[in-house]
């Protein structure tokens, strides 16, 4: 049965990118396992469950697309019609109402992007992605880089077409000197020279993607999660292929436009539930997925859009990002009924007979046409006969694209145009001007941690806590120069770790975004949240100060271990009202009290997990520092990895209280600033700061607060001996500091009293 799953793992490929960490899957104790079993007969995993629902969403247009190139393992970015298409792809999933739980795409930049977009546009960021070599493109070897019109001239439309179309024909292969050679670049530094290819088949190319369906994809349907995979045309037909069951043959003319979601249900056998054929679907021959729209449309309404723009004046301003009076899925579906005004309008200037554009895809896009299964279907009612859209007696197969020729046979050819090139890879030193050496060591293990950017919360004075605020204008831009600076001073990571609030993970998306990392994995626990502040939440602090008095005022906010008003168990503060903690939430113990609750309120048993209605600052330091050293420590520093932590204030204060042995009286006197990256070294076991070439001390430029020579004391070595590269020295910006501003810089240097 190809959509049964497989219950023996391969412990590397099922780790990849976090995925077994991230969903829980570690080992247990005989004692845990044999104490969850009741439970899990009652609400887990031995209650049937319905399988869950499958979107595949093949990337928007990518810059390559765009000009024609074989592009393969290549890594253009998204085209600005691919940014359109993916966000229109998100709306169509917002207004049917559309879930996601978990998501896979590959380790090229256009699938990330496409699918970063999707989630933010459909509000849901904070949900695992995961990233695996095994849905990258199909490796098209020697061609990939090269014009297709240009190679078709050059070698022949007829050997070209067999190279895209056949099932079995490769390409000539790279060579590893070949500057778009997978081994040279870090985000497949992981694999082994076997498993990168130099060369594939579509049939190739499907047998890799197999092992993905058969281990994760089709296990989390089973488990009745709903998933999202955005990844690309020939892996997306690998997929369909294993779905459908579809024929060696036949695969051949599938296509998988960009931009357009799929969406497959399951019966109880992960067999695919063939779409009710009513003339508002449109499906693919030999396919049970249905698109969510007919494919071509967008793409014909964005190239007539400038002169609907001239006749429609507001039909900018709908379009516009920020729609005042609106929350984002009202604007989301706004935006959605203006593109569809733009597209019905545009259909007056297309012309049949113009040849369809080639989007990458091979393979050939042959749609149901329903209006004319309807028509032909009255017509057998008018003879008596019987007729079902569902089941239509006749089917219409797609002709084969001319030129194309089916051969089950290799193509064997020799071919060079260039001499072969060796590309050495960038030394991990570099020489930065106005800094010199940058020192990085691959294997040096380190910790950057970073505040995420400003908030408009954070700039009213606003206690925010597990409230989902965006990044204001002002934190996208300190988030962008962070990544910018850090790029600039050589540093690399090998793993993020987040919260599950957007404004951390957005923060950690766009430090990335600059330092051109986005294939790393970003492992995301709800244990790095900023404390949770009860009934505080949403206020000011003027507020908080007239309402209950200054002294309760300092208590809660930095008092070490008081707690601030709890929010009640139906306030839109308490996060067990919040989609993400109730479905998602599985290493907290289980609340009696809420779970009555629960049980009265729905009328049914309603399992309910023990969520902080209100946190001091001991409770945020009591699952902070416990999820860095049980878990950051463990599974990524002490392997050598360098690592990235994306969070909040307090989640941070709770990592450098452990790291730099801040006594529990003195935390709350230590200020984080927004967007500010903080290096620890683990040699010298302190504090770094980066020159960001502004010539101002970050001492003078920032505010660390009471307890900031905690952070900057002098560092010392494993043998004891001073770590003199520790010293914090900026070139001055000649402006004199006042002698008060001297005291509190000289203060901050001097070594903390312990």
């Amino acid at each position: 049965d190809n959509n049964a799953t497989n219950n023996k793992f391969d412990d590397d490929e099922m780790d990849e990118d976090g995925y077994w960490n991230m969903l829980g899957k570690k080992k247990r104790s005989i004692l845990k396992s044999l104490l969850s079993i009741p439970y899990r007969a009652l609400f887990g995993e031995y209650r049937t469950v319905e399988p869950g629902t499958l979107i595949l969403v093949r990337h928007g247009e990518s810059e390559w697309n765009a000009n024609k190139t074989f592009t393969g393992w290549a890594n253009p970015d998204l085209s600005p019609q691919g940014y359109r298409e993916v966000e229109h792809a998100a709306r169509l999933l917002l207004e049917g109402g559309y879930k996601v739980d978990v998501v896979f795409t590959s380790r090229l930049k256009r699938a990330i992007r496409s699918a970063w977009i999707l989630i933010r546009e459909m509000n849901e960021v904070h949900l695992p992605v995961f990233k695996s070599w095994r849905l990258n493109e199909r490796m098209y070897g020697a061609l990939t880089g090269l014009s297709k019109t240009e190679t078709a001239e050059r070698l022949g439309p007829k050997l070209v077409q067999e190279w895209r179309g056949s099932l079995k024909s490769r390409p000539p292969p790279l060579t590893p000197a070949d500057k778009y050679y997978p081994g040279r670049d870090r985000s497949h530094a992981d694999l082994t020279p076997e498993q990168i290819p130099l060369t594939e088949s579509l049939l190739d190319c499907m047998d890799r993607t197999k092992k993905i369906w058969v281990d994760k994809i089709s296990y989390e349907l089973a488990c009745g999660k709903n998933v999202m995979v955005v990844a690309h045309a020939n892996t997306l037909r690998g997929l369909v292929k294993i779905i459908d069951d579809i024929g060696d043959e036949e695969i051949q003319s599938i296509a998988i436009p960009t931009g357009i979601p799929i969406v497959y249900k399951f019966d109880k056998n992960l067999d695919p539930i063939p779409p009710s054929h009513d003339q508002k679907n449109v499906v693919q021959m030999h396919m049970n997925g249905c698109f969510l729209e007919k494919p071509g449309l967008l793409k014909q309404a964005i190239k007539n859009e400038k002169e609907w723009c001239d006749n429609v004046p507001d039909y900018s301003k709908v379009m516009e990002r920020t729609n005042y009076g609106l929350n984002p899925l009202q604007s989301s579906l706004s935006k959605l009924e203006a593109e569809r005004k733009v597209q019905d309008w545009a259909q007056q200037f297309v012309d049949d007979s113009d040849e369809e554009e080639d989007d990458g895809t091979d393979g050939k896009l042959t749609l149901v046409d329903m209006d004319k299964v309807w028509e032909e279907g009255m017509k057998d009612v008018e003879d008596g006969e019987y007729f079902d859209p569902d089941r239509p007696s006749f089917e219409v197969e797609p002709d084969n694209a001319e030129g194309a020729q089916i051969d089950s046979g290799e193509v064997e050819i020799v071919y060079s145009d260039s001499a072969c090139i060796n590309i050495d890879p960038l030394p991990a030193a570099r020489k930065v001007p106005g800094i010199g050496d940058v020192p990085i060591q691959r294997s040096s293990s380190v910790i950057v941690m970073i505040r995420h950017g400003k908030t408009e919360n954070n700039k009213l004075g606003l206690f925010t806590g597990w409230d989902d605020v965006p990044l204001a204008v002002e934190g996208v831009e300190e988030a962008k120069a962070a990544g910018r600076l850090l790029k600039l001073h050589g540093f690399e990571f090998d793993v993020v770790y987040t919260s599950w609030l957007s404004r951390a993970i957005e923060t950690a998306w766009l430090v990335m975004d600059s330092m051109d990392c986005l294939w790393l994995p970003i492992i995301k626990s709800w244990r790095l949240n900023e404390r949770m502040y009860g009934e505080l939440t949403g206020l000011s602090k003027a507020m908080v100060k007239q309402r209950h008095g200054d002294e309760q005022f300092k208590a809660w906010r930095r008092g070490y271990a008081v707690r601030p008003p709890p929010c009640s168990s139906f306030s839109p503060q308490y996060p067990g009202n919040d989609q993400r903690y109730r479905k998602y939430l599985k290493d907290l113990r289980f609340s009696v009290s809420e779970s009555l609750i629960r049980s009265i309120e729905k009328k049914e048993i309603s399992i309910h997990r023990k969520l902080p209605k209100s946190e001091s600052l001991k409770d945020c330091m009591d699952r902070t520092i416990p999820y860095f050293t049980e878990t950051i420590m463990p599974e990524s520093v002490l392997k050598g990895k360098r690592v990235l932590i994306s969070s909040s204030e307090n989640a941070i204060r709770g990592l450098l209280m452990h790291l730099c042995e801040i006594p529990e009286e003195q935390i709350s006197g230590l200020e984080i600033p927004n967007g500010l990256p903080l290096i620890y070294d683990l040699n010298s076991k302190c504090i770094k700061l980066l020159d960001d070439g502004s010539g101002e001390d970050p001492l003078e430029k920032y505010n660390f607060g009471t307890s900031a020579p905690y952070l900057f004391r002098p560092c010392t070595l494993p043998d004891g001996s001073l770590a003199d590269e520790c010293d914090i020295n900026f070139l001055s910006d000649g402006n004199a500091l006042t002698q008060k501003e001297s005291d509190i810089i000289a203060n901050i240097r001097k070594p903390a009293k312990v």
